[in-house]
């Protein structure tokens, strides 16, 4: 399964435009009004549910549904959005009464910025972070004001346009932090967090899976202990105190999420992706997968 490319999104919406100026030494960038994009949404009303080879930051406002993986986010009026490439994700406008703004832009885009933002090690952009914000309307103004400049100047003949572009994208990333909940901004540095951040990271490193030929190193509580180099009920104290969960529960969460995601955008069979996810035999992935949704893989996928 391969990632949304920017060419690909560029012939899915047919009113986006490449701006005739950007060149691959700069990345990538653009803006656009989703008002005016709302014709293409009604020819297809429901986004594509895939990884995308870029990165994206939202401005919603109406009645919405986004999901990212396995979470589910209402939207009742207005959103800050941030997507990853590394998440998988979609968004579904109950209505036709939406309004807002969303930029597309790639990591090298934003190398070029003196910030010093390192996008992949933001919560906001972390798995399992913080990607959905519900903000006021007076929120909403200052960030609607901040879309407005980037259209204003993406559309100017300034020679340095593009570097004040990407101090308008670091200046909605910041604002996107600051409505982070403060545990995820400013971790606590003890040897118990610690070991559940490396456990999160372990996990997430073998994902996504991308061959019917690529299967999951680690698979069960001991073997993420074992290469910890701790003991197994040590982790999994660690991860209760810290997340809620057993460690059991989190590796079997975001198997079910790969799952349910090689099942709806592959056209795999059922016995290529329980080989992937580190089933020996498809009935112990049927059994699982129906435990954990009440479907059965293939009713699932249909």
């Amino acid at each position: 399964m391969k990632p949304t490319t920017l060419e690909e999104f560029y012939k899915s919406s047919p009113l986006a435009f490449i701006p005739a100026e950007i060149s691959k030494e700069i990345g990538h960038f653009n803006v656009f009004d989703t008002e005016k994009l709302m014709d293409d949404i009604r020819r297809k009303p429901v986004m594509p549910y895939n990884r995308r080879a870029y990165y994206k930051i939202s401005l919603i406002s109406g009645h919405n549904r986004a999901e990212y993986a396995d979470k589910v986010f209402e939207i009742e009026q207005s959103a800050l959005l941030f997507a990853t490439p590394k998440v998988p994700y979609h968004w579904m406008p109950y209505d036709m009464d939406q309004a807002g703004h969303f930029c597309i832009f790639t990591d090298d885009f934003l190398i070029q910025s003196k910030s010093g933002v390192v996008l992949d090690e933001l919560p906001i952009f972390r798995p399992g972070g913080f990607p959905v914000f519900q903000v006021t309307e007076a929120a909403r103004q200052e960030i609607d004001a901040i879309f407005r400049k980037m259209h204003k100047e993406l559309a100017s003949d300034y020679v340095y346009k593009y570097d004040l572009l990407r101090n308008y994208v670091v200046e909605l990333i910041h604002y996107g932090q600051k409505l982070q909940p403060a545990t995820s901004l400013y971790p606590t540095h003890t040897a118990s967090a610690r070991v559940s951040s490396l456990f999160i990271e372990m996990l997430e490193r073998q994902f996504p899976i991308e061959s019917p030929q690529q299967k999951l190193k680690l698979r069960t509580a001991k073997d993420y202990a074992d290469s910890l180099a701790i003991h197994v009920n040590h982790l999994n104290k660690v991860l209760k105190e810290n997340t809620g969960k057993t460690t059991t529960d989190i590796i079997s969460g975001r198997i079910l999420q790969e799952a349910k995601i090689l099942l709806k955008q592959t056209d795999w069979s059922v016995s290529e992706i329980a080989y992937c996810l580190g089933f020996e035999e498809v009935a112990h992935f049927s059994n699982f997968f129906k435990k954990q949704t009440a479907f059965s893989p293939m009713s699932f996928r249909a």
